[in-house]
């Protein structure tokens, strides 16, 4: 292992609409134990475990939540940010709090990564490739045509490992990402990243010197309170959010990736949780008190009142408390649009 600093930086934000209702504002997707007994927060620390302390950069609405299941881990701290300005913003904040030579392993707090010992190897490979300058994506092992994710194109070999970042590419429409699967050299963008604080900066300030400026000023007017740090909301406020990938991945002539096949899913609504979870032979999964009967691919989850399904082939039922979900697979993306969810 590199003797270089790797410091894990874990953002937590968004709210998880499409995984209503059991993910609602007061509870949100990263702190629910959607698979096993840990939530995906707890999980994605103790993947971070073999690091540095973590960094975790939040909402006042999550902090709650953070704190309670970060729990007394020595070292780790917490940036409060003022507002939601997407994950270029939340990265440069955590930058500037730590040394320039440290290497960022940046982390969503949501996915699921069924594999950890190949999470650790590529994590490994990732950081050796951050050492030399370069900024680096975990490539995701792309097994079916996705539509809902980005693309990344592999380009020539760096080393063992790694390679460069042909392309970036935005979520396609069907038939392209089957020409994608058959191509072999694309993989999901999974949004994990390494990179060395200086490099990450040095970019952030060519191309989105207005995010880069702003940040500083938060950073630089912001004040801690215990393993809290609060950045100055006025100069932060000004901000235009941005992803990372817009902001700097894409724009960057140092973007490498490291392919992965980790058992990775971004668990981005109740399909994608379904695929993740443990299934009988019938491809059915159930939480809670349930009986099906002739079923196929069927996902059941309840806190309570118990759920009988007969006959039915991919579909979807959750009861949470005094709501109630039921739709097919393929309308598992449109939760985030219902009422409840936008109104949670």
């Amino acid at each position: 292992m590199s003797k270089t600093t790797i410091t894990p930086i874990i953002l937590c934000g968004g709210s998880g609409t499409r995984l209503w209702p059991k993910s609602r504002a007061a509870r949100p997707k990263p702190f629910l134990p959607l698979i096993g007994d840990t939530t995906l927060f707890e999980a994605t620390l103790a993947r971070c475990a073999p690091f540095a302390p973590p960094v975790v950069v939040t909402g006042a609405a999550h902090l709650t939540h953070v704190e309670a299941q970060l729990g007394a881990a020595p070292g780790a701290s917490i940036i409060v940010e003022p507002e939601a300005k997407n994950t270029a913003a939340a990265i440069a904040l955590a930058a500037l709090r730590l040394p320039e030579e440290a290497v960022m392993l940046v982390c969503p707090s949501d996915h699921h990564i069924g594999d950890a010992a190949a999470f650790a190897e590529a994590a490994r490979a990732a950081v050796a490739l951050a050492e030399e300058g370069w900024l680096v994506s975990f490539g995701i092992e792309a097994k079916v045509p996705e539509t809902g994710f980005g693309y990344l194109k592999r380009g020539e070999a760096i080393g063992k490992s790694g390679f460069r970042v042909a392309k970036f590419v935005e979520k396609p429409d069907l038939e392209r990402a089957k020409s994608f699967l058959a191509e072999g050299i694309y993989s999901w963008n999974g949004g994990i990243f390494a990179f060395r604080v200086k490099d990450f900066l040095d970019e952030l300030e060519e191309f989105r010197p207005a995010i880069s400026v702003a940040v500083c000023k938060a950073i630089r007017d912001g004040r801690e309170q215990g393993q809290r740090f609060y950045p100055d909301p006025a100069g932060f406020a000004a901000i235009k959010g941005e992803s990372v990938d817009y902001a700097v991945m894409e724009n960057t002539a140092r973007a490498a990736m490291v392919p992965v096949d980790m058992a990775w899913s971004d668990i981005g609504n109740w399909q994608a949780l379904h695929e993740a979870r443990g299934r009988d032979a019938d491809g059915n999964s159930v939480v809670g008190p349930a009986e099906l009967v002739d079923c196929r691919n069927v996902l059941v989850e309840s806190d309570g009142p118990r759920v009988s399904v007969i006959g039915l082939e991919g579909v979807i039922i959750v009861v949470d408390g005094d709501e109630v979900l039921v739709t097919t697979a393929q309308g598992a993306q449109q939760v985030g649009k219902l009422s409840g969810a936008q109104n949670q």
